[in-house]
């Protein structure tokens, strides 16, 4: 992985001066970067794989900025990397070759609200959670809630078809994505989909959505909103293993019950999630499932008390019901800052992203655990249990030496495990660099082929976020890369 990533990032071209006067002179001096305190923090993103190194850095406020970018990119042979918030644990984010990069977070105002038609329009810098706030009110929200909603971006939610605990009922991004406005590769602006019941043509929005940077850039985006629930009911059962409250998953499922969440986290998670936020998590118990079922009163009542009487069925210790709409916030954020919690155990963490069929919940975790074991890493679990969405915790402290290598092995072995159970690389956090390897494994070479075949009809020259989600044998982006950066001495 890491020889790779070297293999593609080289230092700035020659004629990067000139670059940087067009850059400025298409946006203004002040919204372009390129000392090197910017440039540091913008080549890396949150995942573990470092290694980038950004060229000069732009920040865009509309559609027709992006577009000369991009214009510039073209003129001068560079690639372009869009970027949110970076909160992306995949690499997806980390600029290989010395890209221009686009950085969108000015591009942050919620533009128009239609409740009657069910739809905002939005730029792609705003905050998943600032746009459920300004929905509030209103009695609507965006259904799509990462753990990181504090943070990361609508356009990052759309270029991971990001999930969360809700997509369960709710689905990931891609079912609430209507329209967008993006600048292809070559600086031309489109538009994709729409608000049509039935928009003509073909599905260009689907395609792009998940595409993690390699198509171009989105710059406005037509987000479905969702009506707020009448009745919320929340539910923490406790349970003596971690396979009991996978089970209890898997039977809820199999008996009609569809929750808006099912979220499982382990002891060693719960007790740093309750020393960090004190939501009232039983800290004994060797698992919980939190569950969130919404609909009609009398419906989600029914839901309720099947969710309790099956996971009695399946040995939970503890049922407890939240009485309050302040508790159940107590709850989530309980669950929602879980990664942030284990800074008390470790400073380091790798954050996983596999799924597997609920079926295989249960045997996959046990596998988790002995990998981590033989590793010697610690490992916490809390994942998305409803739809298998797993999401192992390895944590480490990086000054130790090999523990890197370690944590990456285990890594490596947990991916492996997933497939091998029939499931697959990734539910939300992309393929970035993390991954690429791994494609292979879980695709044919026709499959591979066609999706290659996909972004070259975008972007023939790989020049849109080069290196990334496509392994090199299907890919032009390490030629690109290599290419257009040719080697030369940091400014």
């Amino acid at each position: 992985m890491f020889d790779r990533i070297k293999q593609i990032v080289r230092r700035e071209e020659p004629d990067s001066d000139q670059c940087f006067a067009d850059l400025c002179a298409a946006l203004s001096p002040d919204r372009v970067k390129r000392d090197g305190a910017h440039r540091a923090l913008l080549a890396h993103d949150a995942s573990l794989f470092g290694g980038g190194v950004a060229g000069p850095l732009c920040y865009p406020e509309n559609a027709f900025e992006v577009a000369a970018v991009m214009r510039i990119a073209i003129e001068h042979g560079r690639g372009v990397v869009p970027r949110g918030a970076g909160t992306g644990l995949a690499g997806g984010a980390i600029p290989l070759g010395a890209p221009i990069v686009v950085a969108l977070t000015r591009m942050n105002r919620v533009l128009d609200v239609d409740v009657d038609d069910r739809v905002a329009w939005v730029e792609p810098g705003v905050i998943n959670l600032d746009l459920d706030k300004h929905l509030g009110p209103l009695g609507y929200h965006f259904a799509p809630d990462p753990s990181s909603q504090q943070v990361c971006t609508i356009g990052g939610n759309v270029a991971n078809n990001s999930g969360g605990p809700h997509c369960l009922q709710y689905g990931v991004t891609n079912a609430h994505i209507l329209a967008l406005e993006v600048v292809l590769p070559s600086g031309d602006i489109a538009m994709f989909g729409g608000l049509d019941a039935e928009p003509a043509g073909l599905d260009l929005r689907g395609a792009f959505v998940g595409s993690e940077g390699t198509l171009g850039i989105v710059t406005r985006v037509a987000v479905r909103l969702t009506k707020n629930a009448p009745s919320v009911r929340t539910l923490l059962l406790s349970f003596g293993s971690v396979h009991d409250a996978a089970n209890t998953v898997s039977a809820v499922i199999a008996a009609g019950v569809v929750p808006a969440a099912m979220e499982v986290m382990d002891q060693k998670i719960t007790v740093a999630v309750e020393n960090y936020v004190g939501a009232g998590y039983p800290v004994d118990a060797a698992a919980v499932l939190l569950a969130e079922v919404e609909g009609l009163p009398g419906g989600t009542e029914v839901d309720a008390a099947t969710i309790e009487r099956l996971g009695r069925e399946h040995g939970a210790t503890d049922v407890r019901l939240a009485a309050t709409d302040e508790e159940r916030a107590l709850l989530w954020k309980g669950r929602k800052t879980a990664f942030g919690a284990i800074a008390q155990i470790a400073p380091d963490y790798y954050l996983h992203d596999t799924v597997v069929p609920r079926s295989k919940l249960a045997e996959v975790l046990e596998q988790v655990y002995e990998i981590a074991d033989r590793h010697d890493v610690i490992v916490m679990n809390v994942f998305h249990a409803g739809d298998g969405n797993l999401h192992p915790l390895l944590l480490f402290d990086a000054r130790e030496p090999g523990v890197i290598d370690r944590v990456h092995a285990a890594g490596e072995e947990i991916l492996r495990a997933s497939l091998d159970a029939g499931g697959v690389l990734s539910g939300e956090h992309g393929i970035g660099v993390e991954k690429q390897k791994f494609m292979a494994e879980q695709f044919s070479d026709d499959d591979l082929d066609h999706q290659a075949r996909l972004r070259r009809a975008f972007d023939p020259d790989c020049r849109a976020n080069p290196g990334k989600v496509l392994p090199a044998s299907h890919s032009c982006a390490d030629i690109q890369a290599l290419r257009s950066v040719p080697t030369g001495v940091w400014g």
